[in-house]
């Protein structure tokens, strides 16, 4: 099992930019793929980018390409997510996630508790 703490999440204009990161806890870190998903209100929770654990494969989901980047630091046990050009309709709550398989946040077994984006447009 992962622990896992985002942080980075606030207010930015639109147009701005935000860079999330995702403390991880447990000896496996390195082996995991990991992954951002976020949701908005009202919304379902919806993929984002993952990585895997060798940073070999990044993978986006359309409406980001070009814009957000996913790395990792598997010395540090930390997984980013920097976020360029953001538009009001990506405010949401982010989280972090690891172990699974892709975009199915359903084979993820470990969450972050997930950090607030807002932008303002």
């Amino acid at each position: 099992q992962v622990q896992l703490v985002e942080s980075g999440g606030g207010l930015v204009q639109a147009g701005g930019s935000l860079r999330l990161s995702c403390a991880a806890s447990g000896r496996t870190f390195s082996r995991y793929v990991m992954a951002w998903f976020r949701q908005a209100p009202g919304k379902e929770r919806e993929f984002v980018a993952a990585i895997t654990w060798s940073s070999s494969i990044t993978d986006y989901a359309d409406s980001v390409k070009g814009r957000f980047t996913i790395s990792r630091d598997n010395a540090k046990n930390t997984v980013y997510l920097q976020m360029n050009d953001l538009k009001a309709e990506e405010t949401a709550v982010y989280y972090c996630a690891a172990g699974g398989l892709g975009r199915r946040s359903s084979s993820y077994a470990d969450w972050g508790q997930g950090t607030q984006v807002t932008v303002s447009s």
